[in-house]
C-alpha cells in the first residue's frame, strides 16, 4: 500500500532518481498512487506517464532497468526521491546518463564532476569486474587473488606516495595518491566493503550522522 501523500490536482507527485552509486540526478518523472505502491513491492521504478496517461515500468522495452535502493519523502509529502541503481548506465530516452544535460541556453554541457561521484563510479566500476575475466582486467586479476595479493599492492602504491610526497612534483604526488586509492578501494570491494563504509566512518568522528551502503535496505519485495 502506497504511503500517504499530498497528490496534485491530477493524482500525481514528483519523482527525482538519483544515482546511488554516484549521487548524480538522472530524471524527474510522475507517479500516482499505484506507481508508488508498485515500486515498493518490486523494488524496481514505476512511473505514471502523463502524455499516455498510463502506468509504465522504466526500462522494460530499453532494458534500462531501474533497481530502487532506497525512497525518501520530502517533508511536505508532494514529492519522492528514489535512489537507484541505473541498468545499463542510461536514464535518459536520449541515450544519455542524465536527462540534465542541457545548459539554460540549450547547450549540452558535460556532466559536473565531484569528488563523490568518482569515487562512487570507481566502486561500481571494480564491483563490476567481480565477474570479468582475469586474462583481460587487472581489477579482475586482482580480485581473483585474493586479498593478500591486493594488500601487497596496496603497501607498494603506499611506500611509492611516500617517496613522491618526499622529493616529487605535485603532479606525481596526485598520480601516486591515485594509485593508492584505487588499491584501496579494491580491497575494500574484495571485503565486501565500499568507500562509503569509510565515508560513514570518517562522518561518525566528525559528528555527522550518515549511514553505509550495508546499512541501507532495499523497499520490501
Amino acid at each position: 500500500m502506497a504511503p500517504e501523500m499530498k497528490w496534485g490536482p491530477d493524482g500525481l507527485v514528483a519523482a527525482v532518481a538519483q544515482d546511488e552509486a554516484t549521487g548524480r540526478v538522472l530524471m524527474l518523472a510522475w507517479m500516482n498512487a499505484e506507481a508508488l505502491e508498485r515500486t515498493l513491492e518490486t523494488g524496481y521504478a514505476h512511473y505514471y506517464s502523463r502524455s499516455r496517461q498510463s502506468l509504465w515500468k522504466k526500462g522494460e522495452t530499453s532494458g534500462h532497468l531501474q533497481r530502487v535502493l532506497d525512497v525518501r519523502l520530502d517533508c511536505d509529502r508532494d514529492a519522492v526521491l528514489l535512489r537507484i541503481a541505473q541498468e545499463g548506465g542510461v536514464a535518459c530516452h536520449t541515450g544519455r546518463e542524465s536527462c540534465f544535460f542541457q545548459d539554460v541556453e540549450g547547450a549540452d554541457r558535460e556532466p559536473l564532476v565531484d569528488p563523490e561521484t568518482v569515487l562512487g563510479r570507481l566502486g561500481a566500476t571494480i564491483e563490476a569486474r567481480r565477474g570479468a575475466d582475469p586474462s583481460e582486467s587487472w581489477t579482475a586479476r586482482l580480485l581473483h587473488r585474493g586479498v593478500g595479493k591486493i594488500g601487497e599492492k596496496v603497501r607498494e602504491e603506499a611506500g611509492e606516495l611516500v617517496d613522491a610526497l618526499e622529493g616529487e612534483g605535485d603532479a606525481q604526488v596526485v598520480h601516486e595518491a591515485a594509485d593508492l586509492v584505487y588499491h584501496v578501494m579494491v580491497g575494500l570491494t574484495a571485503r565486501g566493503l565500499s568507500w562509503r563504509d569509510v565515508a560513514a566512518e570518517l562522518a561518525g568522528r566528525f559528528g555527522l550522522s550518515g549511514i553505509t551502503e550495508k546499512e541501507s535496505r532495499p523497499p520490501k519485495g
